[in-house]
């Protein structure tokens, strides 16, 4: 699935992806409450085919919350850690990682825990699928399911992919996959009941 998605997310358009990434913001915007400079949100730098997220951080913050953004260390299997993000103009590809490595651009500054998540308002993550019961494809490392179990039981998650990605069908999941809440495409938003 993951190699299929890949696979068509690379034929689509620069200028499709473009205006997915701008449509994508407006999305976000208007389906998360409201947020203050007291709030906490959690997003990701897109790479590769993702739909681009730059929009949408851009206009997280605007809002002046708090927006954390993944920062990995230096081993290959690092653990889950997160950096502030005070503009986008501070992103910048990891040190000492080759281009293209598959890993996001990271801001500068101190490296935060997981429990960074524990006071989130909002958690925003990539998803490849999405199935009608919140259970998400990835990358396959874990890396957002570990993250996850740290997000307070009643803040919102939501995976971004695109209209076509979100399948009726069950996802594969195992006991450590974490659920969202809410699936995002630059066209909409879906919600699922009871995620666990």
């Amino acid at each position: 699935m993951r190699r299929a998605a890949i696979a068509r997310r690379r034929r689509i358009p620069q200028k499709s992806l473009i205006e997915a990434g701008e449509s994508l913001a407006t999305v976000v915007m208007s389906t998360i409450p409201p947020l203050t400079p007291r709030d906490i949100v959690a997003a990701y730098v897109s790479m590769g085919t993702e739909i681009p997220t730059h929009p949408t951080l851009k206009a997280l913050l605007d809002t002046g919350a708090t927006l954390l953004v993944p920062r990995l260390g230096s081993g290959e299997h690092d653990d889950v850690g997160w950096g502030r993000l005070e503009s986008i103009d501070d992103l910048r590809h990891p040190q000492g990682r080759p281009r293209p490595s598959g890993y996001p651009d990271e801001p500068p500054g101190e490296r935060l825990g997981v429990n960074a998540l524990r006071s989130a308002s909002f958690v925003l993550v990539p998803a490849f699928a999405v199935d009608s019961a919140g259970n998400r494809l990835g990358r396959g490392g874990g890396w957002y399911d570990r993250a996850l179990r740290y997000v307070p039981p009643a803040t919102p998650i939501a995976a971004v992919c695109w209209p076509w990605e979100l399948v009726s069908a069950p996802l594969p999941a195992e006991n450590h996959d974490m659920r969202v809440t809410i699936a995002v495409t630059p066209e909409g938003c879906a919600g699922f009941d009871n995620p666990a």
